[in-house]
């Protein structure tokens, strides 16, 4: 069975987001793409406080200057397609009231056909959380798990309530509903992470950085959920952030999904005999516009297709 293929829609500030997310969208579809995908980026702080990732010294991009909200981006690409199934890799969830999040995400769905897929995780910028103001970075954990708990609820059936830290529901008739049960995917790489992963949700968002890597991350994964006895199959989502225009490094130096096109695919070759079910493809970042993101996604489906992915 091929591995499902995902693009990211264009969100960065060489886009007209409500132009282009649709344009974009519907072009994916038509050519094959299974899914569409978001990124959240709240802020560039000016100043930088800390570097990219956390990452003492490492500067932010500047094409993280102007990043579109990943709820509304969603629901423009929702608006203009029908099949495709609509994801974040990831909304960073500690930066939303749980409450609001959950009823705008069954909104989406409800709207979209039973389209979404909840894709969260806990960030790392300490600016985005200062402004964000639901709770302080220390507690990010602590409100993932609430988050997600307060989704399993809204989602559910009425009356709905809810006792936690951020968010208290008595009891309440809470609607839409979704369409159907929003898949949870969660970006998880250590201990603590992967445990809530397992006991918690539906599947995991890996970001490409070497198939050996990924592999070896993914058994680590399974053979933790046998241990905590978990049966429930884990779906799997892997982000390819590309640069196609890229010089790739020879060796172990060498990054994936950078460099030219062939280049990319041999990538995805490569990451889909992992054995992961979806890659999504993010090729937004050096696109210069819209036509040329939608031309090289185009090529990059027909050559995975060609090459077995």
């Amino acid at each position: 069975m091929a591995t499902r293929l995902g693009l990211g829609l264009p969100q960065m500030r060489q886009y007209s987001i409500g132009d282009d997310v649709p344009r974009v969208a519907r072009a994916a579809e038509e050519i094959g793409y299974d899914s569409l995908w978001v990124f959240e980026r709240a802020l560039f702080p000016e100043p930088a406080t800390q570097g990219l990732y956390g990452i003492e010294g490492l500067p932010w991009p500047d094409r993280y200057r102007a990043v579109a909200d990943p709820l509304v981006t969603l629901t423009l690409a929702a608006a203009a397609t029908r099949r495709a199934e609509l994801g974040s890799s990831v909304l960073v969830a500690p930066l939303h009231l749980p409450f609001q999040l959950a009823k705008a995400l069954a909104t989406l769905d409800a709207a979209s056909g039973g389209r979404v897929v909840a894709g969260l995780g806990t960030g790392w910028s300490l600016d985005e959380y200062a402004a964000s103001g639901v709770r302080p970075f220390e507690e990010r954990g602590r409100v993932l798990d609430e988050t997600i708990e307060v989704c399993r609820a809204v989602w559910g059936p009425d009356p709905v309530v809810h006792e936690g830290t951020v968010a208290r529901i008595a009891s309440a008739v809470v609607g839409p509903k979704p369409a159907r049960p929003i898949p949870i995917l969660l970006a998880a790489g250590n201990g603590r992470a992967l445990r809530r992963l397992v006991d918690h949700a539906d599947g995991w968002l890996p970001a490409g950085a070497g198939a050996e890597q990924i592999a070896a991350q993914w058994r680590r994964l399974r053979d933790m959920a046998e241990e905590r006895g978990r049966t429930e199959r884990i779906r799997t989502v892997l982000r390819a952030n590309t640069s196609v225009r890229a010089k790739p490094c020879e060796g172990t130096d060498r990054r994936p999904f950078q460099g030219s096109v062939d280049q990319i695919v041999a990538d995805l070759v490569e990451h889909a005999g992992i054995g992961l079910d979806e890659i999504l493809v993010d090729l937004q970042g050096e696109a210069r516009d819209a036509q040329e993101l939608t031309d090289v996604a185009a090529e990059v489906f027909e050559k995975a297709r060609a090459a077995g992915v």
